[in-house]
């Protein structure tokens, strides 16, 4: 019944800091010490900023919307006047800020103009300044980041095509865009 000095004790509390059983068996509480007791679940992995930083596609992956992809092309106006409009949050409409893109793009100074949107698009969205400073993004692949800019702002789940106040209409209503999942976003 009770068990020999020489075999090990069945339910051991060594390796327990702050739990000291004395010879008689009993806890003593004037011994004992209070500690900080772990909590019964596992610790969360929730990190509130895992994604901070992070585009959810490529500059490089202009055709993973071709449609976007040749309005870019042929006329960049268009699409920076819809992302501008959304990162503006409807002060400017589409139509204005297309216009000045335009008439900028016949100086060759429409990059600085749509830099200075990128920056505030990164600013809004805690996004890194990848894969290199916006104005050289800017000035060196205008179309392909103007279209990852538009991909952004889509995958947040805005319609681009409906402008500002349409999407917060939406939103007001409940109804929103779920993000379309790119190649690189799948198994």
């Amino acid at each position: 019944m009770y068990p020999s000095p020489n075999e090990p004790p069945k339910y051991s509390v060594e390796g327990h800091p702050g739990h000291h059983v004395p010879t008689s068996g009993y806890p003593n509480p004037m011994t004992s010490s209070v500690q900080a007791v772990a909590p019964p679940y596992p610790a969360s992995n929730f990190q509130p900023h895992a994604a901070a930083g992070k585009w959810s596609t490529n500059l490089c992956h202009c055709c993973d919307d071709p449609a976007n992809c040749i309005i870019t092309c042929f006329c960049p106006c268009i699409t920076f006047g819809q992302i501008s409009e959304i990162v503006d949050r409807g002060s400017t409409n589409c139509a204005a800020n297309g216009t000045v893109y335009g008439l900028l793009a016949m100086t060759g100074f429409a990059c600085l103009y749509s830099c200075f949107y990128r920056s505030r698009l990164r600013g809004q969205y805690d996004l890194a300044e990848d894969p290199c400073v916006d104005c050289l993004v800017h000035f060196f692949c205008e179309a392909c980041a103007l279209c990852q800019e538009y991909r952004e702002l889509r995958n947040r789940g805005y319609d681009m095509g409906i402008g500002w106040e349409a999407n917060v209409d939406r939103q007001k209503r409940g109804v929103m865009v779920p993000p379309v999942m790119g190649q690189s976003m799948t198994r």
